[in-house]
């Protein structure tokens, strides 16, 4: 998978300024590992299936997640960012 530039989607945005402080500290430390390695195995990257099999997720930890969208051009467009239930309102 290739990373050009990592873009942030107003929802995503809102949702994670609802967020605790380590749990940004997590992603921005997730999000470093993500634009070198995509594949790097602590991030568990994966399709999501269904009416959502045009998202990716990588997990920040057993209980929060952010979700994606690969551009054609290679931009990662990061459209949410919460716990499991994100999925119900994508």
């Amino acid at each position: 998978m290739m990373v050009n530039n990592v873009l942030y989607a107003r929802s995503f945005l809102k949702e994670a300024k609802k967020l605790p402080a380590d749990i940004l500290n997590v992603f921005e430390n997730k999000e470093k590992i993500f634009r070198l390695n995509p594949l790097h195995p602590s991030l568990r990257l994966h399709k999501l299936h269904g009416e959502l099999d045009f998202l990716w997720s990588i997990s920040l930890n057993k209980n929060y997640r952010a979700i994606f969208k690969r551009q054609k051009n290679g931009d990662i467009l990061f459209v949410s960012i919460g716990k499991h239930d994100i999925y119900d309102a994508l």
